[in-house]
């Protein structure tokens, strides 16, 4: 999502402010610096001190919604300075970080400047509220709303509540780890037993977020309720002959996995946002490491109880006819997971079109002889580029299409595995499966960032394709814009 040019994206580091006036003509127009003979300074020129406040609170706030619901630095910050530029706020340097978010509005250099900040404490999946946000900032761009109707607007949307019920969120979870036990070769039962096990691990987790508890421990318990359920599975011999139950569990952890921020980590180290990639760095690996730990607890457990070593971990075979059936499971966990994060109508199925996609090439690739990690970024890079060219077009959120595509291409099984060798079998081999699964995540994150890169060129030469197609429009009267400031 991008409302301002990319070269606007840039934080505070290193920037300067000159004496400036803005020129009359050209809203877009960058100010010039303009001193009169008598040496006179003239600035830009600005809204009263009240609605400069309110315009910066506004933006401010516009960029908590962005930052809480996953969205890159860059966006967050190329967003802010489209709002602030349309109500006339021509010279703001905006700092964000992964907590917080900082704009500095200069007004010459005989005022000062005003500065203003807001700490993004909380941090919810709700695809609803970020897509109306979005419609909003391009209602702002494209100056249709004022400042104080645009701030009530924005009040109303972040303090509705969620547009499903609470159990159509656990649904969404259950039907995803259920689509992705499809998608790895599990049959109608094991799907089943991955997704009550994950809308268990829903309800605890929602529980033990009522009572404040972190989220470190809430994955830490999520993985061992994971892994031990499905050894309770074993134990009572509900599991169908042949099955491997590391299907059940990957199902679960993958669900556990598609909530971390690992795209827009990689898209902020990508873009020079490092600060607030390292923020969500740091963020990613501490729930991973708290996965990991409840995984881990879990086969001790089992290895406690006697169960034989040999039981868990067995590999997916790989077939043609399985492919088809792969295809829709992708799209079954995508819509599922834009559901469970409380996505549109509309952004469900393009959500599940993403997913099929992703499921395709990565299952295409994987039957020609690719390795995981290039079908992986191959595969984001086509969902990245299909993305970028209809999410704007269809007017949807690119960061929903794009995490939900994902989504079931997530190293579930490879995880568990990984933890499988090393806690249970004492097999050195598990360090280079967990560095396959780290691989992997990057390179769906990766592989998407460059997607969306490749359809900025793609968007362009259909946009100037549609308008020959057009061909000339008759001249109309012209109309005098203002601006509606307050």
């Amino acid at each position: 999502m991008w409302f301002g040019h990319r070269h606007h994206a840039r934080s505070s580091r290193g920037s300067s402010l000159t004496t400036v006036e803005r020129p009359a003509t050209g809203r877009r127009s960058h100010p010039t610096v303009n001193l009169t003979r008598n040496n006179a300074i003239i600035g830009p020129a600005l809204p009263d001190d009240r609605t400069v406040n309110l315009v910066l609170d506004l933006a401010l706030r516009v960029g908590e919604v962005l930052m809480a619901s996953g969205a890159g630095a860059a966006d967050v910050t190329a967003t802010i300075i489209a709002v602030t530029e349309s109500y006339g706020l021509p010279h703001c340097e905006v700092d964000v970080i992964f907590t917080s978010i900082r704009i500095c509005c200069h007004r010459g250099t005989d005022l000062a400047p005003i500065t203003t900040d807001r700490v993004v404490r909380a941090r919810s999946l709700d695809y609803t509220r970020l897509q109306q946000v979005e419609q909003l900032v391009r209602r702002i761009t494209k100056h249709e709303v004022s400042a104080s109707t645009a701030r009530n607007e924005l009040d109303e949307a972040t303090s509705a509540g969620h547009p499903y019920p609470r159990w159509v969120a656990t649904l969404g979870w259950a039907l995803l780890a259920a689509s992705v036990t499809v998608l790895l070769g599990g049959g109608p039962m094991v799907a089943l037993f991955s997704g009550g096990i994950t809308a268990l691990i829903d309800r605890v987790g929602r529980w033990l977020n009522r009572r404040a508890l972190p989220f470190f421990f809430q994955q830490l318990v999520g993985g061992a309720l994971a892994t031990g359920a499905t050894l309770v599975i074993m134990r009572l011999g509900l599991l169908p002959s042949g099955v491997a139950p590391s299907l059940v569990v990957a199902g679960a952890l993958t669900a556990l996995l598609s909530g971390l921020s690992v795209v827009s980590a990689v898209q902020d180290a990508i873009s020079g946002f490092n600060v607030t990639a390292a923020g969500r760095a740091m963020e990613t690996s501490m729930t991973s490491a708290g996965l990991v730990a409840g995984v881990v607890i879990g086969l001790a457990v089992a290895v406690r109880l006697g169960m034989p070593s040999s039981a868990l971990g067995q590999p997916v075979p790989q077939s043609a006819l399985h492919l088809p059936v792969a295809v829709l499971a992708g799209a079954a966990a995508a819509a599922a997971f834009a559901l469970a994060c409380y996505a549109t109508r509309s952004a469900l199925l393009v959500a599940g079109g993403a997913g099929a996609l992703g499921a395709a090439a990565h299952g295409a690739l994987m039957l020609a002889g690719i390795n995981q990690i290039a079908a992986s970024a191959a595969a984001a890079i086509l969902v990245g580029l299909v993305n970028g060219i209809i999410s704007r077009r269809l007017k949807l959120s690119p960061l929903v299409v794009a995490v939900s595509g994902l989504t079931p291409l997530l190293p579930g099984l490879t995880t568990y595995n990984s933890m499988f060798q090393l806690a249970v079998q004492r097999d050195p081999a598990g360090v280079s499966t967990a560095m396959l699964a780290v691989a992997t995540a990057l390179a769906l994150a990766a592989g998407v960032v460059l997607g969306e890169f490749l359809a900025q060129p793609v968007r362009t030469g259909f946009s100037r394709l549609e308008r020959r197609l057009a061909g000339p429009r008759l001249a109309g009267p012209l109309r005098p814009t203002r601006r509606r400031l307050d």
